[in-house]
């Protein structure tokens, strides 16, 4: 990874190219240098089954001449080379079809220091790859010590080490650095009449953040072998507890409901929704870009806007879309800093938490599924509708009954909202989506 001195050269370098790109004829141009050095292995049965240690340099550019857009990118970095990549872009984009909502977005006054968001640590760089191996085989080695268990998916540990660089001729430049690391570990138990599997995985701005080889494979064995001699139900409608994981998954498919790009392409059911009621009071999901430590923090998004905290669902109202630039003059709504790329993506999205213990939420159900993993597609975005492959366990007196699977769950997302009775304190911020246990009053459950 480069020096601060090499990555202060590349701001220099990016400025100079945003320069040259307005001299060849381009209305607007944004220049990103990016740098990473990745590493992932995965062990299985105690053996390498793959590693990968690289690094890469690139640039990409983004012109815009007469709403005429031109995407180019090279990890050619010398002088010659990206010039040439400039000029090319530009007379690409003379042969585009003009779009009047394309452009970069105006200048913020507004910056973030990088350094208040915690979100590099350079030991997440200076580990071994020897120690990392040990990290992959140790969590493996102590999931596999449990007889109940009788096969791996194998163990993973990864790295990501990444700068950022980026310039445009709005004025805008910023530069920062940010770290990852995950540990994870995928089990099976059971006999082949009675196959079962699951995992578990810990994922991280900082390495002393991340959860011990102990911690996860004692959570995946877990997660596990509370699903061994399932069994069928039938279908009814039913109160739905919802595990963080499971939250954090409605709550993904809510993002893609929320994104400005859905929005003006209509392809979601909440496009008309704005302002309007679509949860029950007392839920409140917010995307913010600023706290620390967080795996979705950063102090701008790919378009150099900066990050914020954006309230989309207050006591159940529809307050936000979330759009990047070209979002937000589709829809004459404010930018909100989630510009990904070429679309729009979450900082840290997440539904705040309740006041209820999950042990309290469980106490409250008789006759009640605990909703642990799903499976398959089944998510219509243009309607909100749900239907998918589901494994839970069954809920009596307050207690864990018996595990269950062989069946489907169903429901809208916008009912779900609405139909929320109790959230969880227990939100944990596992990644860039996250949430608390929830109960749902009713859904349709599938079985036999």
């Amino acid at each position: 990874m480069s020096r601060p001195a090499d990555t202060d050269r590349d701001l220099v370098l990016a400025e100079r190219l945003v320069g040259f790109g307005r001299s060849c004829g381009a209305d607007e141009i944004e220049v990103g240098i990016g740098e990473s050095e990745e590493f992932s292995v995965e062990v299985r049965q105690g053996q390498i089954e793959s590693l990968v240690e690289a690094g890469s340099r690139y640039a990409g550019v983004r012109v815009i001449k007469d709403k005429r857009t031109a995407f180019a990118s090279s990890s050619d970095l010398s002088i010659e080379a990206l010039e040439r990549l400039i000029r090319g872009a530009v007379k690409r984009a003379e042969l585009s079809q003009p779009d009047p909502f394309s452009g970069l977005p105006h200048l913020s006054i507004e910056r973030v220091d990088p350094a208040l968001l915690d979100i590099f640590d350079p030991e997440v760089g200076s580990l071994e790859a020897r120690a990392k191996i040990h990290l992959a085989r140790e969590t493996e080695r102590i999931a596999l010590s449990d007889k109940r268990i009788t096969n791996s998916h194998g163990a993973g540990f990864s790295t990501h080490v990444a700068r950022t660089v980026l310039a445009a001729s709005n004025g805008f430049s910023g530069t920062y650095a940010k770290t990852f690391c995950g540990l994870g570990v995928g089990l099976q138990a059971g006999d082949t009449d009675d196959m079962v599997e699951d995992d578990w995985h810990s994922s991280q701005i900082h390495f002393r953040d991340l959860e011990t080889p102990e911690t996860i494979a004692r959570t995946a064995i877990e997660r596990t072998v509370r699903q061994l001699h399932p069994r069928r139900i039938p279908t009814r409608r039913i109160p739905v507890v919802f595990e963080p994981p499971m939250t954090a998954s409605l709550l993904g498919f809510l993002f893609g409901c929320v994104s400005g790009s859905a929005v003006y392409q209509r392809t979601t059911f909440l496009a008309d929704k704005l302002g309007q009621r679509i949860g029950r009071p007392g839920l409140t999901i917010v995307d913010d870009g600023l706290m620390p430590r967080r795996i979705g923090t950063g102090p701008f998004d790919s378009e150099g806007v900066p990050a914020q905290r954006t309230v989309v669902v207050d006591d159940g109202i529809l307050k936000s879309f979330l759009c990047n630039a070209y979002a937000s003059r589709k829809l004459g709504l404010p930018m909100t800093g989630n510009a990904d790329g070429g679309g729009v993506g979450p900082n840290n999205f997440y539904l705040e938490p309740g006041p209820h213990s999950a042990a309290d939420i469980l106490r409250s159900c008789d006759g009640a599924l605990l909703l642990i993993r799903t499976l398959g597609h089944g998510l219509n975005q243009v309607t909100g509708d749900i239907s998918r492959g589901a494994f839970g366990l069954w809920i009596e007196n307050g207690e864990i009954a018996y595990p269950v699977s062989g069946i489907t769950i169903a429901g809208n997302l916008g009912e779900i909202l609405n139909g929320i009775e109790m959230i969880g304190s227990d939100l944990e911020f596992r990644s860039s989506i996250s949430g608390p246990t929830i109960k749902v009053a009713e859904m349709m459950v599938s079985g036999d």
